[in-house]
C-alpha cells in the first residue's frame, strides 16, 4: 500500500476533498495540520523541488498576513528568503501539498493528487 504526507487544514475544502481522493485509492495517510505542526524551511525547500516550483509560488498572496508582513507580489526576494518567511508564517502555505514518495504536488484542484498515484 502507498503512502502519502498531505500538508493541510482540515478546515479547507480543497484539504478536505484531496484527503477524500486519498482515502478513496486506499493510500496510507500521514496527516500533517500545518498550522499546527509548520514543515521546516528544509522541507519545504524539498517539497518546493519536488513539485518543480520556486518557493514564492506556494504562498498565498491574498492571505491578510501577506500583505500584513508588507510583502509585494513584485518584492525581490531570494528563494532562501522566502522559504524563510514561509517557514515563520506557516499561515501563508498554500494548501494542500502531498507528498508520495519521491513526488509531491499541490492539491488545488483536488484531482492533482492522481498524478502521482
Amino acid at each position: 500500500m502507498k503512502s502519502a504526507t498531505i500538508y493541510h487544514n482540515p478546515r479547507c475544502s480543497k484539504s478536505r476533498n484531496t484527503l477524500k481522493i486519498l482515502n478513496e485509492n486506499n493510500i496510507n495517510i500521514n496527516e500533517v495540520r500545518y498550522l499546527e505542526n509548520p514543515p521546516s524551511k528544509s522541507e519545504l525547500a524539498e517539497l518546493c523541488e519536488l513539485m518543480k516550483v520556486k518557493p514564492f509560488d506556494i504562498i498565498r498572496t491574498g492571505e491578510a498576513l501577506f500583505s500584513e508582513l508588507g510583502l509585494t507580489k513584485k518584492d525581490s526576494r531570494s528563494d532562501d528568503e522566502w522559504l524563510d518567511i514561509l517557514a515563520a508564517n506557516p499561515k501563508l502555505i498554500e494548501r494542500p501539498i502531498v507528498r508520495i514518495e519521491d513526488k509531491a504536488v499541490m492539491g488545488r484542484p483536488p484531482e492533482n493528487v492522481l498524478d502521482i498515484l
